[in-house]
């Protein structure tokens, strides 16, 4: 989705989030309202012709071809909300049996997708809007990485988490002030404090499910292994995994890895800066195929500085495939041709990634590495109705790196519905 889309979301998705959650309707995207407990059409919904005591669903999602993943699911389903959950995917229910159906038809319906990397703590530093930016493409659950620190994760939990459409997620940074400061913030002792993060965590739970810390030696110089040791410390206190960013730190890269524990995510995987993933022959480090094997996850991030297409290719043609595909989101990052996650699907597609693994790495994959304390991830029923509505366009389409580098796709995916929380959202544009 291009600089246009993101622009016609804009006049929706930034209203407040106290009345965006109310359900406040304004162009570009359309939300059911409220009346009598029962959603009302919206877009392309329809009310149904039938309405009386066999009534079984709230919304019915017909036509679309199902790529759900976790269930092994490729093909045409009809999918049915009830109460804010997922009731039924099958063939052909009747429409009879929903009080509302919106036709996927020529449509791909995948699980709510989840970004396991933006920055969404608006006000501060570079972070982006998660209802306008990941909401509005069909992202219905984010990980902020370490956007506060264990002295502002109290405000962040109060004035962003809290009140967003969007689920929002957080890891604390091991540093006191997180991204507000994004030198010098490890440079005094006092603010790396394992002890205080692992209390922030347990504090604001179940919102707070990590520990975040940056490596590079623009950060903290030649201290990258002490930082990471004092992350590992907070993550083992509260019991969470940590997240850890790695481009162009001091140390080499298998010093770092070889303290990453079984469940922790290597960000920023692809990036090409110096002590990064390929060896000077473009072989992939053994320290880090070690690190694969014994459960560490590795995410993309792309970000404004954090991943070459050319590391990518090589890694993923030596079957070192990512975990997760995410974007690092910042109002920066946004300007620099990421746009949004089905974007970033998209370029990974580009470069070899086939629909169904790619899909996974943004639904099925994030619930592995984290845990978020709802069922979400996957159209099973009983699941959080969390549902995205894309078209599949085929054509020639070019992707960026962030060295401006362009790789052509002849597939992208754009956002056309959501689900969120059993809410259907209808991109009009």
């Amino acid at each position: 989705m291009g600089p246009g889309a993101a622009s016609a979301f804009r006049k929706v998705l930034m209203l407040t989030r106290r009345a965006f959650s109310q359900g406040l309707v304004a162009s570009g995207t359309a939300l059911l309202a409220q009346a009598g407990g029962r959603p009302l059409p919206a877009g392309g919904a329809q009310q149904s012709p039938q309405q009386g005591a066999d009534q079984r669903f709230d919304l019915l999602i017909q036509g679309g071809t199902v790529v759900d993943p976790a269930q092994g699911l490729h093909g045409p389903l009809d999918v049915a909300v009830k109460d804010g959950k997922i009731a039924a995917v099958a063939k052909d229910i009747p429409a009879s049996r929903a009080a509302n159906v919106f036709s996927a038809k020529d449509r791909i319906v995948t699980p709510g997708f989840i970004d396991a990397h933006v920055h969404c703590y608006e006000g501060v530093g570079r972070c982006a809007n998660a209802d306008h930016y990941c909401l509005g493409r069909g992202v219905t659950t984010v990980v902020d990485a370490g956007s506060a620190g264990s002295e502002n994760i109290a405000n962040f939990h109060k004035y962003i988490i809290r009140p967003s459409y969007t689920r929002i997620f957080a890891l604390v940074d091991i540093g006191v002030l997180g991204v507000i400061s994004l030198d010098g913030s490890y440079d005094n002792p006092a603010w790396v404090n394992p002890k205080a993060v692992a209390q922030a965590i347990q504090q604001f739970r179940p919102a707070t499910i990590g520990v975040k810390v940056r490596l590079a030696e623009s950060i903290e110089g030649a201290k990258d292994q002490d930082i990471l040791k004092k992350a590992i410390e907070a993550a083992e206190i509260a019991e969470v995994p940590v997240m850890v960013h790695i481009n162009g730190p001091h140390s080499p890269l298998p010093d770092l890895v070889k303290l990453l524990r079984k469940g922790d995510t290597f960000t920023h995987c692809f990036a090409g800066r110096k002590n990064f993933i390929l060896d000077a022959e473009g072989k992939v480090l053994p320290a880090v195929l070690e690190a694969r094997d014994r459960g560490v996850f590795f995410d993309t991030a792309q970000g404004q500085a954090h991943f070459s297409f050319d590391v990518a290719e090589k890694c993923i043609q030596q079957n070192l495939f990512p975990d997760s595909i995410s974007t690092d989101l910042t109002t920066i990052a946004v300007q620099r041709r990421i746009f949004d996650l089905p974007t970033m699907v998209s370029k990974m597609m580009a470069i070899g990634v086939d629909l169904d693994k790619a899909v996974a790495m943004v639904t099925a994959n994030p619930v592995k590495m984290f845990s978020f304390g709802v069922n979400i991830g996957t159209l099973k029923p009983g699941y959080e109705a969390d549902i995205g509505i894309f078209e599949l366009q085929n054509g020639s389409f070019d992707f960026e790196d962030v060295d401006g580098k362009k790789r052509t796709g002849r597939q992208r995916l754009v956002n056309k519905a959501v689900v969120s929380r059993g809410e259907l959202l209808v991109n009009e544009v």
